[in-house]
């Protein structure tokens, strides 16, 4: 019984990995046949996402490397369609909510934004 109980967790956990990757290059390279756009855009709101590992044994507080968390802005275009992408955090801390500018992207690739003057 426990032969066949761990075969099919390991067999789980392979098909989750598998999908994981999958998925990843079916994104990567749908954003890569997708055009660059430049458009409009107002910054409506802003997360992170913090690593639950890491946020309940508090090592991300300490440590400087940032894969631990994600950071995300949500930006609404011109006829009111919102979109979230994920940003780079040393642009993260630079963009405001309520901020409007030229928003770049390509599919779901963030690529800048330029802050109207």
């Amino acid at each position: 019984m426990f032969d066949f109980l761990f075969t099919l967790v390991f067999i789980l956990i392979g098909g989750m990995i598998v999908y994981a990757i999958v998925a990843g290059i079916s994104e990567w390279n749908s954003n890569n046949n997708s055009p660059r756009l430049t458009v409009s855009a107002l910054i409506v709101s802003k997360r992170v996402w913090v690593n639950p590992q890491h946020m309940r044994t508090g090592v991300y507080a300490h440590h400087s490397h940032h894969s631990f968390y994600v950071c995300y802005v949500t930006f609404e275009v011109e006829g009111g369609d919102r979109m979230e992408l994920s940003v780079p955090v040393g642009e993260y801390g630079l963009l405001a909510e309520g901020d409007r500018g030229q928003l770049s992207f390509q599919g779901t690739r963030y690529l800048g934004f330029e802050r109207e003057k």
